[in-house]
């Protein structure tokens, strides 16, 4: 059975688990949730996720939610992405964990104020902040990154996919490849692996460009 990820193209947080799923083979299908008419809020949605949240993947019988989780889901029943050592599925939970925290968990919040959020509603204080605090992160990425090619041991695994879920939206929040020579290098060693693909490749867009 084709596993099925409910999602939408301008969640950062279901690209994560998209790629990954890309990533390792496994065959899927996204099921498009029109986030911004307020189908998470709807109770169908909540029935499934009581957490009124994308991403959401079903596995037959399984139904998983939060990207962290359903990263690890995926590696686990694919056999890839986990990292070669015991020792790296410590080291990748914890990226998957600075990222909810400090990347994602900033950035989210960030582009959403500064792209999707109607204008009136825009606060350039909230904004300020959050690009602070996820420079800040970034930074800590880039140190890194610095003297190795990905964020855990010698291959890709799903630590890269959560810490890159916004990274490669076109979308402005502060956030510019160049200022960082380590993660650009990083994300284009990421788009060159077999199976990457853009965002608004693998999910459909609320707003089509």
């Amino acid at each position: 059975m084709v596993m099925k990820l409910h999602c939408f193209g301008e969640s950062g947080n279901a690209y994560k688990c998209a790629l990954a799923l890309e990533l390792a083979g496994e065959p899927w299908e996204p099921v498009h949730v029109d986030f911004f008419r307020g189908a998470t809020r709807a109770p169908a949605f909540r029935a499934l996720n009581v957490m009124g949240e994308v991403p959401v993947l079903e596995d037959g019988e399984t139904v998983l939610t939060q990207s962290g989780a359903i990263l690890d889901y995926i590696s686990t029943v694919t056999g890839k992405l986990g990292g070669k050592l015991a020792a790296d599925r410590r080291e990748v939970l914890r990226w998957i964990l600075f990222d909810t925290q400090k990347v994602s968990g900033m950035a989210g919040p960030l582009r959403f104020q500064m792209n999707f959020l109607p204008e009136e509603k825009r606060d350039p204080a909230v904004a300020a902040f959050l690009s602070g605090r996820l420079h800040s992160a970034l930074k800590i990425m880039e140190t890194h990154l610095a003297d190795r090619e990905w964020l855990v041991g010698d291959g890709v695994t799903i630590a890269d996919c959560a810490c890159c879920g916004y990274l490669y939206y076109d979308e402005d929040f502060t956030f510019d490849r160049v200022q960082y020579p380590a993660i650009d290098a990083w994300l284009s060693r990421l788009s060159a692996l077999p199976g990457w693909k853009h965002p608004y490749e693998l999910m459909t867009r609320a707003f089509p460009g």
